[in-house]
């Protein structure tokens, strides 16, 4: 049996299974089989593959990815939200390669990317699925797009995300898997867990950990213990909008966003959202004996160090960085002497010193 078939058997014998506490141990064994074997036949696609892979300079403060099947109006979006120029048609894969714009708002420069359409079956490589899925990973935010006529598509498109290793709206799982030479597995706990420890270093051990200190610091589901195994996940907010609600007005969950890009109906709630999901924050620039400008601010994402701000200000800061003195909420006190890893916060004054 190859792998491809290994795979099949096992998401089979995954679905007729019914998950309970006698089942657990037995199914956590056959989803970590089955991440492990997944990945592996991922390593050998992209030894084989001779198809470039799509690729984009990073510009501006962040970037947004705008992801959906094709025709549901992506292109007309992008134009409507920045200063694009992307080819929109009525046929089906009018974009064929990442097309960028820039948005800017609240003094933010927000790079929005109209990505080449996705279809059902992507994670498996139809469509250059597999290309477009690795270039997704590299967003900060990914907008998922439909239109009123195709609503079905959002638990498509975001289940072919899920099967790429992009997990939405999620943080990373809170363990810490130290591996050792010897002695076994020491599982180390902060909160009652649901998952029996058996379970837990049966998934371990299929995928080939057999002595490591592991320190869980939240009640695990199998599926985010198995994320934390596997280590390749990308954890990226998401927004999901419906076009074209001049055609038709379905009824939508809350959290959905009804626009119509042609019309300009609802955009600035959609840049609203767009802005406070990349999760900004203003760090006031000082120089040294001078005066705070706080009339531009840097923008950062929040949990962003004093070494992120020298990375955005100039490669060479880095290496000549001494000190930073800060004034704001992060600090003990104000003008306080920190270091490259100092974590930053909304409307910190910085002062670096090189």
């Amino acid at each position: 049996m190859d792998i491809i078939q290994e795979i099949k058997r096992l998401e089979e014998e995954i679905k007729k299974t019914p998950y309970n506490k006698a089942t657990e141990h037995h199914i956590g064994r056959l989803k970590a089989k089955l991440a492990r074997l997944k990945e592996e036949l991922e390593k050998q696609r992209q030894k084989k593959s001779k198809a470039p892979a799509f690729s984009l300079r990073k510009e501006g403060d962040a970037s947004v990815f705008l992801v959906g099947f094709p025709s549901v109006g992506k292109s007309t979006l992008l134009n409507a939200l920045t200063n694009a120029k992307s080819e929109v048609g009525d046929y089906d894969f009018t974009t064929l390669k990442p097309v960028p714009g820039m948005l800017e708002y609240k003094g933010a420069k927000i790079q929005i990317v109209d990505v080449p359409g996705l279809i059902e079956g992507a994670s498996k490589g139809k469509g250059r699925g597999r290309e477009v899925l690795s270039f997704i990973r590299n967003a900060d935010l990914i907008v998922i797009v439909v239109d009123v006529f195709t609503l079905h598509n959002i638990d498509i498109i975001k289940r072919e995300l899920y099967e790429a290793g992009i997990r939405l709206n999620q943080k990373p799982p809170e363990v810490v898997i130290k591996k050792r030479e010897r002695g076994g597995i020491k599982i180390t706990s902060t909160v009652p867990l649901s998952l029996d420890e058996s379970t837990i270093v049966e998934v371990l051990k299929e995928n080939r950990i057999h002595n490591a200190e592991v320190i869980i610091r939240e009640d695990l589901t199998l599926d985010r213990l198995i994320d934390a195994i596997m280590g390749n996940r990308v954890y990226i907010p998401s927004i999901t909008v419906v076009n074209k609600i001049d055609l038709y007005q379905p009824e939508l969950p809350e959290d959905v966003i009804p626009i119509s890009a042609e019309r300009g109906i609802n955009l600035d709630r959609l840049k609203e959202e767009i802005y406070r999901k990349l999760d900004f924050i203003r760090i006031y620039l000082k120089p040294p004996g001078g005066k705070p400008d706080f009339d531009e601010p840097l923008i950062m994402r929040r949990g962003c160090t004093v070494a992120d701000v020298c990375k955005k200000l100039h490669r060479g800061m880095l290496e000549s960085f001494r000190y930073a003195k800060v004034w704001g909420k992060s600090v003990k006190y104000q003008g306080q002497r920190v270091g490259l890893d100092h974590v930053l916060e909304d409307e910190d004054i910085l002062t670096i010193y090189a």
